[in-house]
């Protein structure tokens, strides 16, 4: 096996895919990539069981053959060469030698028998979705940040991709927020599926300024990312996500519109105060045009923060202030429409124009 690549582009792609190799004890092959040449074919693959990453790499020359290769060690070492350099790698058997100019090294690879084989998307059964990348990236970004970390709910440590009314819909919860972000509009092709967080963090991390367009298709225990020359194969997650729909408030009595800049502003004066009570802060609405936001008197003080808005009734909720700010923080309008029903009613959060963001947070006992 041989290739000739530019410095830069064989960093990206060692960078892109090193970071799914994973150092197991009882398979250690796990720690390298899969460099494999095929009539002038050139991809790098990594996998750890769950997922693999796959980046598929144009260069000058090359010569047939496979092998596999510590990914971590081989991409700081690339990393570390001079940009611009054309750098050589070639192996004979399991020693893997690169070159480029007047640096070289050699290392001790493994043969590819040993190697995973790669779960494959069943192309004629798939159902496949296409997007600008900048509109996924934008979308999941607003949802990832209410997907759970607790395994012994896995249907909750994954974010659900699901279609209803012509709508592909991105959703996740951890049982105390939940986000909806619709991201294709008029779909004919139906989905319900989980795909995990750490996947679509992956998927994030390996998109660049220059990938336009992001394509990912489902079978029936997989999905797959394609974004420019790489591709990322995840396992769905085995179980039923909730049904969310039926948690989102169809109607709430108290409505208030607010520049989310002041909201944040005053949640994050409020949060200051509200390290000791684990971050409860009061939420009030008071006369016709105010709004309150108050931490709970403890052994750091309190804080009263008011913001003039029009209000349409009085009423008050307790939520955490660290869950109110992760949702403001990626809403993209300046104002923001505030809506509950009481102190034991979840708050709806929705742009002022558009609909298509939707983020609950469900109130403290007070």
């Amino acid at each position: 096996m041989e290739i000739k690549v530019v410095q830069e582009k064989l960093a990206k792609a060692l960078n892109t895919v090193s970071r799914v190799a994973t150092s197991k004890i009882t398979l250690p092959i796990l720690n390298n990539v899969l460099i494999r040449v095929d009539n002038k074919k050139v991809s790098l693959t990594t996998t750890n069981l769950d997922m693999a990453v796959v980046d598929y790499l144009p260069v000058s020359d090359s010569k047939d053959g496979v092998v596999t290769v510590p990914a971590r060690l081989l991409a700081e070492f690339v990393s570390n060469l001079p940009k611009g350099e054309n750098i050589t790698i070639s192996s004979k058997d399991t020693r893997v030698t690169i070159s480029a100019g007047k640096y070289s090294s050699v290392i001790n690879g493994a043969l590819a028998d040993d190697f995973p084989e790669l779960p494959e998307i069943n192309e004629s059964q798939a159902v496949t979705f296409k997007m600008s990348v900048e509109d996924f990236k934008n979308g999941l970004n607003q949802v990832i940040i209410a997907s759970s970390n607790d395994l012994t709910r896995p249907a909750l440590t994954g974010v659900y991709f699901n279609t209803y009314d012509g709508v592909l819909a991105v959703a996740a919860t951890d049982g105390y927020r939940l986000a909806e972000k619709k991201i294709i509009n008029k779909v004919e092709s139906e989905v319900a599926a989980i795909v995990p967080t750490t996947s679509l963090q992956e998927v994030m991390r390996s998109i660049s300024d220059d990938m336009e367009e992001i394509e990912f298709s489902f079978n029936e225990d997989l999905v797959r990312f394609r974004l420019g020359e790489v591709e990322i194969i995840s396992k769905l997650i085995d179980a039923s996500f909730p049904d969310y729909l039926k948690l989102i408030p169809k109607e709430n009595d108290i409505k208030i519109v607010m520049k989310r800049d002041e909201l944040m502003r005053v949640t994050k004066l409020a949060a200051l105060f509200a390290k000791g009570v684990g971050g409860s802060i009061v939420c009030e609405t008071k006369g016709e045009n105010e709004f309150l936001v108050k931490s709970v008197a403890n052994e750091f003080g309190e804080n009263d923060s008011k913001i003039e808005t029009p209000v349409n009734k009085e009423g008050k909720v307790t939520l955490n202030s660290r869950f109110l700010m992760d949702a403001l923080n990626v809403m993209d309008e300046d104002e923001i429409c505030f809506d509950f029903a009481g102190h034991l009613a979840p708050v709806l959060l929705t742009n002022k124009k558009n609909k298509d963001y939707t983020h609950i947070v469900m109130p403290l006992n007070a």
